[in-house]
């Protein structure tokens, strides 16, 4: 393979500022690149022509004075839009011919992977709860007796109405010192990992549609009624293999792409003229390396 050769001076004062993985990443394109043109991959006039026509179908442009008018505003040219996609198409093809065409993934791995990640297609246990809320005013001195005992006796009074059949929606819109009151006291879906183990027993204790004893919390007296509950399951492997598979193919991706990318740098010579940018590009290929390593080894 040709070498590599950095001898722009500004673009060396540019690449020593940006971080060690942009450098990495930018040499690993023109390696993809160069690999590609050795395999004689090109975009021929019909596939550019037919991209154009998506890009335009996309975009809802209708004629070419309007497309130039667009690619103007990104200050591209015609030229410049082409090259990019050019770039784009033998970076994925190279990608797609020398490394994930040769991927696959056997029933057994997807297997070993849903039992070792069963928790990733789990979901989580939730309830969903509306509130009245009758806050207890506090002064310099802290809680006032008196205005504490006349917000128990008002959320007392609203309990016995929504006990006596009261919706509690109206209830909340009504009585309720909460913001969601706006909204009928609807607190949504909560996980129920996030909810207090005191509160989980009252909750525990009630089936949909029922409402708790009168709570006192910090911010005053509370009145929750349990709108729905979801239990936490677990996806069978059946319904979960596509998603599974995707997963399971990602990870060797990462890991193919990462052998092959270090046999390509291995057959290039890549002359340096500034030090620093050749010690950022070591320093971000021995990061690179060694996550690659630990996915490798984990599976991650």
């Amino acid at each position: 393979m040709q070498g590599l050769r950095g001898d722009d001076a500004a673009l060396a004062k540019l690449l020593s500022e940006v971080t060690p993985q942009v450098i990495v990443d930018a040499v690993d394109e023109l390696l993809l690149l160069q690999r590609g043109k050795e395999l004689g991959y090109a975009m021929g006039e019909e596939q550019f022509k037919s991209i154009i026509d998506n890009i335009k179908k996309e975009n809802k442009i209708e004629t070419d004075e309007q497309f130039a008018e667009a690619l103007k505003g990104e200050n591209m040219t015609m030229l410049d839009l082409r090259r990019q996609l050019e770039k784009q198409m033998l970076v994925s093809r190279v990608q797609q011919t020398e490394v994930m065409g040769k991927i696959s993934v056997g029933d057994e791995e997807v297997k070993a992977y849903y039992d070792a990640h069963t928790d990733e297609f789990a979901s989580t246990p939730q309830v969903t709860l509306r509130e009245i809320l009758i806050a207890v005013p506090t002064t310099a001195d802290g809680v006032n007796v008196g205005l504490d005992d006349e917000a128990r006796t008002k959320a007392t009074e609203v309990h016995k109405r929504l006990l006596a059949g009261e919706p509690f929606p109206r209830m909340a819109a009504d009585a309720s010192d909460a913001s969601s009151k706006a909204n009928g006291g609807l607190l949504g879906e909560i996980p129920w990992a996030d909810i207090s183990p005191e509160l989980q027993k009252e909750l525990l204790a009630l089936k949909v549609g029922e409402i708790t004893r009168v709570l006192r919390t910090t911010r005053g007296y509370q009145i929750l009624k349990v709108e729905g509950r979801v239990d936490g399951t677990v996806k069978p492997l059946e319904d979960a293999r596509e998603d599974v598979s995707e997963r399971v193919f990602e990870s060797k991706r990462r890991v193919e792409f990462g052998k092959y990318m270090v046999r390509l740098r291995g057959q290039a010579i890549i002359e340096w003229k500034n030090d620093e940018v050749k010690k950022a590009y070591d320093s971000g290929l021995k990061t690179q390396e060694e996550t690659a390593a630990k996915t490798e080894k984990t599976g991650l």
